[in-house]
């Protein structure tokens, strides 16, 4: 009997301890860092995430964005002298050859080009410093509030500035463009003679990695930008002067999606919306199935209505009505089949949105 009272006792210790390791947020060895769900928006840590801090090479996280929003990817363009034998990281671009703007951004988000950054600003505007302006109405219009930019590269200046939190924020922004997405998650490419390899060593040793930025000066120090994407859900961690980041982001992502668990968010039958009738009446809308999909403790989802628009009366109940989106944030999630549920008066009148989630109009369905 005191054998098995001790092991018992052993096991529900042992879980109490993975769990409490499990969800503990980890140290890291950055200045700044932030750690944030790409879906919702949530901070999951933060540290010093809103200290004004020099950002090398990630700066280049917005003269992509800036790019993919001005500039055709098959565009071809023609160096200039000026676009040559700039200071730093370099894939030698030489005066008069042609290159495509979509080539050029692989230089410079793989290979942290700074002459295919200046490349880059001179086939999107007249001059660099216009270039400049356009980063910085770009960050002024994404509501980053701790960042300037000097120049296209991220090489040292006074008022070349940005935060983890704001760097977070633009990566966020920045991973919904296709193009984007796919450039930064790219591990090696051939663009006409040159060879590259991405510098983040993360797309060969953390699942589900997407990529993002490095960057590195002797006044910044180590600079990271990553995000990873596991069981549907996506995150971002940025660390600023951070002299052990490739473990710390590993670190970060093993933290950040334990603190998700897969659940059934959306229960077949359940009443997920109401649809306001041309005759006056509302009607409700079930789930026709049940939806799963991972979730934080806190978290919960929404129905947003894709089809019928208006109707002027109700269906009978337990038949096909529509689809509706099944939306986490601003992410859509999935689509499910939605079955009339009967009109809202039938419940005794009108239905909170609390209890709109925990009525199951349809039984049949469940």
């Amino acid at each position: 009997m005191k054998q098995r009272i001790f092991r018992t006792a052993a096991a529900i210790l042992a879980t109490v301890l993975f769990t409490f390791s499990a969800f503990a947020a980890p140290r890291v060895s950055a200045q700044c860092a932030i750690l944030i769900d790409a879906d919702s928006g949530a901070v999951l840590l933060s540290q010093n995430a809103d200290k004004r801090s020099l950002i090398a090479s990630t700066t280049k996280i917005m003269t992509a964005v800036v790019v993919l929003e001005h500039c055709p990817l098959d565009m071809e363009y023609t160096v200039p002298a000026q676009a040559t034998q700039i200071e730093g990281s370099s894939i030698y671009l030489k005066a008069g050859e042609t290159i495509t703007v979509r080539d050029l951004l692989y230089g410079m988000m793989l290979h942290s080009g700074n002459d295919a950054a200046v490349a880059l600003a001179l086939a999107c505007s007249d001059s660099v410093p216009e270039f400049v302006a356009l980063m910085n109405l770009k960050a002024q219009q994404l509501g980053l509030k701790n960042t300037h930019f000097e120049n296209p590269n991220g090489l040292d200046g006074e008022n070349h500035y940005s935060t983890a939190a704001d760097l977070a924020l633009l990566t966020r922004y920045a991973l919904n463009i296709d193009a984007f997405r796919q450039i930064v998650s790219t591990k090696s490419i051939c663009i006409g003679q040159r060879a590259l390899k991405n510098h983040n060593r993360l797309l060969w040793s953390v699942e589900g990695a997407i990529g993002v930025k490095t960057g590195y000066t002797k006044a910044a120090g180590r600079v990271l930008v990553s995000a990873a994407e596991r069981n549907g859900r996506r995150l971002i961690a940025v660390t600023i002067n951070d002299g052990n980041d490739w473990q710390d982001h590993a670190s970060l992502y093993d933290y950040g999606f334990s603190r998700y668990n897969e659940k059934k968010a959306i229960h077949a039958g359940e009443c997920v919306l109401r649809l306001p009738l041309m005759d006056g009446k509302t009607a409700l809308l079930a789930s026709a199935q049940p939806f799963s999909c991972y979730l934080a403790d806190e978290e919960s989802v929404r129905v947003e209505l894709l089809y019928p628009r208006a109707a002027f009366s109700a269906g009978e109940r337990g038949r096909f009505a529509g689809f509706g989106a099944v939306c986490l944030g601003e992410k859509q999630l999935g689509v499910i089949r939605l079955v009339w549920g009967g009109l809202e008066d039938e419940y005794g009148g009108a239905l909170t949105e609390d209890s709109i989630g925990t009525r199951h109009c349809v039984p049949s369905c469940g």
